[in-house]
């Protein structure tokens, strides 16, 4: 399988998580191993329109940035939740607000970002951790913040490894899925 597949499919996998788990409770498990904290007074179905700034990349692999934020826009814009506009850090219009993404924000610089970049939220974070071999790992800290109501509404630390066995279950799991999906369009095709 290549690299920035499976790169995708353990986004894809985080994506769906996100997008699946509801609103049911403050800090929930995953997996014996994962947790991500959701808001439990905040729908995040109702946020409409956010924009995904793209990751800060502390990781050794300088050109990951870009395509990981790319991934990301990619499974939420599948999942169909919220309207997506991705920031770019070398924007003007993210310059202009001068905010690092790793920072807490005032009242004020989250108004100042709903009205520059025209959305309901930002999810920002950082790639902590990023090797594409000989054991995919990718490690992630995301917020997604509410600026018209000024709250954390999800957040997440974690790394994931293709060599981790909760991953490879993951894996094979959405592959299966997705593989099955496929063939029902495309017999749906052939029978019309």
């Amino acid at each position: 399988m290549k690299m920035r597949n499976l790169v995708k499919i353990i986004i894809c996998i985080l994506f769906y998580s996100l997008i699946t788990t509801g609103c049911k409770s403050h800090v929930k498990e995953v997996d014996s191993a994962q947790y991500y904290y959701q808001n439990p007074n905040q729908n995040l179905s109702k946020i409409g329109r956010i924009a995904i700034v793209e990751l800060q990349n502390d990781s050794s692999y300088t050109d990951t940035s870009n395509d990981i934020t790319d991934n990301l826009f990619q499974a939420l814009q599948k999942r169909q939740v919220f309207g997506l506009t991705i920031v770019r850090q070398r924007d003007p219009l993210w310059k202009s607000l001068q905010l690092e993404p790793d920072t807490t924000y005032s009242l004020e610089q989250m108004a100042a970002i709903r009205q520059t970049l025209k959305c309901d939220g930002v999810l920002i974070g950082t790639i902590t951790d990023y090797k594409p071999y000989p054991h995919t790992t990718i490690g992630l800290r995301l917020k997604l913040i509410d600026l018209t109501e000024g709250e954390l509404l999800w957040a997440l630390e974690q790394v994931w490894s293709s060599s981790d066995k909760i991953t490879e279950k993951k894996i094979r799991k959405y592959l299966k899925e997705t593989q099955s999906y496929i063939l029902k369009i495309q017999m749906s095709a052939l029978l019309q």
